[in-house]
């Protein structure tokens, strides 16, 4: 079978056409009804104008019908672009710009509040119109090499940039975990990431290869541990994901709450996002592994490899290395170690982690010079992705992290590029300079501080403000110190390493402060 993402749904509904694919609350879709519904709607989109590389823009809540939307995109040939309901006016609008998307699949009920933000063709996926005609599997006309979706993530120069993901990366990284993890149809999956971060296309898409289920949890409720608990519990999840610091989060409630015998389904857990660390496991094994036997794996990848390149299987054991590992590489994919002339480093020394093989991603949207920068070439020509994370490679062939070269960071698993948040302060009326910083203050609490110089009588709420016109919340620092000159190193560069101490040692708060 050619590997595109639709294909797979398609003969996988053939096989099981009455089983239950979707659980929504007490709605459900079997695999024929999300295939009619997505059929029929893909039957619109194309008269609408939408085939291979057209990018059709996906803002919904968490519903049967955000399933119905992305599939019938595929079907239709396009790619899918996730637009968070949070996100701000101007940077939706930068997005459906530079993206070059015609069309966005709503809700009715949001259908206002997307009017408001941009200027574009929407389709109401709760309009009963969408859905006539026979619901038969349209002609396929994608290839391979087609995009199946696109992601914006956090840019260091101010803008967010648009990561192209094709057909073959996808089937690639999908069918890895099949083979690695495999799951059935006594599985089911929960679906709980925000669609506009790339976990969420796992969740989205790998039950559906195979005949297992996902159950799609209420819109905002990632956030609650009691409700992770009661939909695995009702329906009986068997695999989920955290990013490492909400899973701690999680395990502490359901050790105060008592609530361990309620999770007894669940087989595995995936984290990813962050730098998962020893005690973290440790705590997975004591509450969930010796109770339930669920196991613990940890994955790796940016967004730029679709989602995920190595992985990781943590041990069970009692007595656990401080450093866990990120892993080995998934089929089809390379990873090499290089020094800053882009030599492979021998085992044991840190350099930066570079990526190759099938699951690269395109490039940048409309980016050439950025695609250029970050997708190189290495001394075999072989293309490969600089990470800019840094890391080694163990003598027993496992990858561990060890940090960042560049100023990017995650916070509860959120790609954050500081220079985005700088930049966008910089373009405010009356900031001279900005130099923003994170502060660590417990395992699951971690907070954006804003160093910045003014003009006189600048006041730190019009910078606050300012940015909240174009970033998303999570991007939006918490504490704004102002400093009438910042400290500078000797080749007159912001000391970044000085202020982190002033950061480490100040009880912060959301004001500003001279």
């Amino acid at each position: 079978m050619n590997p595109i993402m639709q294909l797979f749904f398609e003969a996988q509904v053939k096989r099981t056409p009455d089983a239950v694919a979707v659980t929504f609350g007490k709605q459900s879709l079997t695999y024929r009804e999300l295939n009619t519904k997505s059929n029929q709607l893909a039957s619109c989109l194309r008269k609408r104008g939408v085939g291979p590389e057209t990018i059709v823009g996906v803002m919904v809540e968490r519903s049967l019908e955000m399933m119905i939307g992305i599939f019938g995109i595929l079907k239709a040939g396009g790619a899918y672009l996730p637009l968070s309901l949070s996100y701000p006016k101007k940077r939706l609008q930068y997005i459906v710009e530079d993206s070059g998307m015609a069309l966005v699949l709503t809700q009715s009920n949001l259908l206002q509040q997307l009017k408001e933000s941009i200027e574009l063709a929407a389709l109401s996926l709760d309009d009963a119109t969408l859905y006539i005609g026979s619901g038969e599997n349209l002609p396929c006309l994608n290839q391979p090499a087609d995009l199946v979706y696109v992601i914006y993530t956090s840019g260091s120069t101010g803008k967010p940039k648009g990561v192209m993901i094709e057909h073959r990366a996808l089937v690639n990284r999908l069918e890895w975990m099949q083979e690695a993890y495999p799951i059935d149809s006594q599985d089911t999956l929960l679906q709980k990431t925000p669609v506009t971060f790339d976990v969420s296309v796992w969740e989205i898409f790998w039950w559906s290869m195979v005949g297992a289920k996902v159950c799609l949890l209420a819109p905002g409720m990632e956030k609650f541990p009691q409700a992770i608990i009661e939909g695995t519990k009702t329906m009986q999840v068997t695999v989920m994901h955290f990013v490492p610091s909400m899973m701690n989060a999680f395990l502490n409630y359901i050790e105060g709450a008592d609530e361990i015998d309620q999770l007894t389904s669940l087989r595995r857990v995936f984290v990813s996002g962050e730098a998962l660390i020893s005690r973290q496991v440790k705590k997975f094994n004591d509450l969930l592994h010796r109770t339930n036997g669920t196991r613990l794996t940890n994955l790796y990848g940016p967004t730029e490899a679709t989602i995920d390149v190595s992985a990781y299987d943590c041990p069970t054991k009692s007595n656990l290395e401080e450093n866990i590992p990120i892993g080995r590489a998934i089929r089809n994919i390379d990873l090499f170690v290089i020094d800053d002339k882009g030599h492979p480093l021998p085992r044991g020394q840190v350099g930066e982690l570079c990526i190759a093989g099938i699951g690269l991603a395109r490039g940048y949207v409309n980016n050439p010079s950025l695609t250029a920068e970050r997708f190189i070439e290495n001394e075999e020509g072989q293309r490969m992705y600089r990470t800019g994370d840094l890391a080694l490679r163990r003598l027993d062939g496992n990858i561990e992290y060890h940090g960042r070269i560049d100023h990017q960071v995650k916070i509860r698993g959120l790609r954050i590029e500081l220079g985005e948040i700088e930049a966008c302060a910089m373009a405010c009326a009356g900031i001279q300079q900005c130099v923003v910083l994170v502060r660590r203050e417990s395992e699951t609490v971690v907070k954006l501080v804003a160093y910045y110089e003014a003009s006189e009588g600048f006041q730190s709420i019009r910078l606050k403000k300012h940015l909240r016109l174009h970033l998303p919340d999570y991007m939006v620092p918490s504490s704004y110190i102002h400093h009438r000159t910042l400290p500078l190193t000797e080749n007159g560069k912001v000391d970044r390493k000085l202020l982190a101490t002033w950061v480490a040692s100040k009880n912060l708060t959301g004001g500003g402060v001279s």
